[in-house]
């Protein structure tokens, strides 16, 4: 699974340096290339009017410049000019040393197999084995190409038959999108597995279906599922058309163009800010060293860092809490050990090493949360049902650089991404170190479902990065409210499963496209035992949303 994630990660910094690379040419090149554009205009309008005239064509070109200027011009102009179609992925082929430097040996290790939909990269991968294995330079003419996509095309087939670099790249490309989407599996994997295998087995779902202990929060039974949320979708849009007709929405209109929202006020009006500043300045300065000793005497939250091996306490509580510190400001062992007299980076790296992991700083979290949960003073802010997610980026550095992943939405520095739960008591009830080259919107179920904490979240908030249609389609399986601020709902299209005849204020958010209901028929078993595998944590919605 590491070697499957590093290769995914150095084929999509290819790609990055590649595109970034294509621009900055693109850039270099922007004041010739703007000359050049001036110029040709300055001749095509001289050839405009040469042709309204009637006059010579050639010396319309030589009024404006020398013939031999103009033919170098022609010349530079092809020099300068990008591919018809602006795609920088010519340039991958510059990196190819990098990829051969493991390939062979990442392809040996691993036991692929594949669905149909994917059966033509396996058989280019095994020409790649092949050619490995006899030190071959040349792709066999009779090599899989039917794989290769339109984009990569023109720079596989080549004239001169398949060129090699071209083709382990696009061949290896296009593994890692198949190892992602799950039609590509290797034996041994527990992320990159056979889709079957991730979800509850198909006779165990059958018993649990009939014995109506799916867990789940809608009706299992298909016909009555289909007519209960029919009926509602159609009253639904009743309602809402009427109330479009009249004008009547609160905060927004349909026209035309679609749906438009009066903005949101300030979420925190000027008069409610002063208060809150005035109340901060009477609470009490408190080291944060001191802070965490007495909500460790309030919690015992300490309690649950056990020891890997025998499950005993730390023994020394102020030097544990110092390592617990030294990750939340993220000052890092060195530096603490500096900053503290008496303390050796040999011990706090001891202790992290025994007493700190992932599941004992979960457990630790769930105290915390409970605690504040119990306190009847919380119930000012909200009752603890409902929550909200976000990421916060982070750039790696020093050693851990090579541990990050790039996301052109932060930059061009490698980072880690924290995506945090908070309920509406602002207890940050999970929180979840991620991948930042995936879409924030593949985490929100886990925070939800697989939090060690007494909360019961029934609704949930995120912004238009939480927020796709697999995730409102399993939240609603789930229980959850899903309320997500979406960008551009504007052009958010509804499908309905008739006609729009009936909804004429609706029209304009209307989409042509209709709900394909024997689809959900046809598929209905396999997805309420998706959502159970979920569910019962068979399998995480993350894994299965990444597929």
């Amino acid at each position: 699974d590491e070697i499957i994630d590093l290769h995914d990660r150095i084929i999509g910094k290819l790609f990055n340096a590649a595109k970034n690379k294509h621009q900055q040419q693109f850039q270099a090149s922007g004041k010739a290339i703007n000359d050049k554009v001036r110029m040709y205009g300055r001749i095509g309008q001289a050839l405009l009017e040469a042709k309204q005239s009637g006059g010579d064509p050639f010396a319309a070109i030589e009024a404006v410049m020398p013939w031999d200027t103009f033919a170098a011009s022609v010349t530079e102009a092809q020099k300068l000019a990008q591919p018809e179609s602006f795609d920088f992925l010519h340039r991958i082929g510059e990196s190819y040393a990098t990829l051969r430097r493991y390939a062979p040996q990442f392809l040996d290790v691993l036991k692929l197999r594949a669905a149909p939909a994917a059966k033509g990269v396996l058989d280019a991968i095994e020409v790649l084995r092949g050619m490995n294995s006899d030190n071959a330079r040349k792709v066999p003419a009779d090599a899989p190409t039917a794989f290769i996509k339109p984009r990569w095309a023109k720079l596989v087939l080549t004239d001169d038959g398949i060129d090699r670099r071209y083709y382990e790249l696009c061949a290896l490309s296009e593994l890692k999108n198949a190892l992602r989407s799950g039609d590509v599996w290797v034996q041994g994997s527990r992320q990159f597995k056979d889709f079957d295998e991730y979800l509850v087995p198909a006779e165990k779902f059958a018993t649990l279906k009939l014995a109506n202990e799916l867990s789940l929060a809608v009706a299992t039974d298909c016909d009555q599922y289909l007519h209960d949320r029919l009926a509602l979708l159609e009253q639904q849009l009743a309602t809402v058309n009427r109330m479009a007709a009249a004008n009547d929405l609160p905060d927004a209109i349909i026209t035309e163009s679609g749906l438009k929202i009066t903005p949101l006020d300030a979420a925190v009006p000027e008069t409610a800010q002063a208060l809150i500043d005035q109340s901060a300045m009477l609470l009490p300065h408190v080291k944060i060293t001191e802070l965490l000793m007495e909500v460790d005497e309030w919690t015992g939250f300490t309690r649950h860092f056990t020891h890997l091996k025998t499950g005993d306490t730390a023994k020394d509580k102020t030097l544990l809490l110092t390592t617990i510190l030294a990750d939340g400001i993220n000052l890092g062992l060195t530096k603490m050990a500096e900053s503290c007299p008496g303390t050796t980076y040999a011990k706090l790296s001891w202790l992290q090493a025994w007493h700190i992991r992932d599941e004992t700083y979960s457990t630790a979290l769930a105290e915390l949360v409970n605690a504040q949960f119990r306190q009847s003073f919380a119930g000012n802010w909200g009752d603890g049902t409902t929550s909200s997610s976000d990421g916060q980026n982070f750039r790696t550095g020093s050693k851990a650089e090579s541990t990050g992943h790039i996301n052109p939405k932060y930059g061009s520095s490698p980072g880690r991404t924290f995506y945090t739960h908070i309920s509406d008591q602002y207890a940050p009830f999970s929180t979840k170190v991620v991948n930042v080259g995936v879409r924030d919107s593949t985490y929100v179920l886990d925070g939800l479902l697989y939090h060690e904490s007494d909360l019961r979240i029934e609704e949930h908030y995120t912004d238009t990065a939480g927020f796709t249609d697999h995730v409102f389609g399993l939240m609603h399986l789930l229980g959850f409210r899903f309320a997500p601020r979406i960008r551009d709902l504007g052009d958010t299209k509804l499908f309905i499963p008739k006609g729009d005849a009936a909804y004429d204020a609706l029209k304009p958010m209307i989409s042509s496209d209709r709900l394909n209901i024997k689809q959900i028929r046809a598929h209905w078993d396999e997805i309420l035992r998706f959502a159970t595998s979920i569910k019962q944590g068979t399998v995480t919605a993350s894994l299965m949303l990444r597929k």
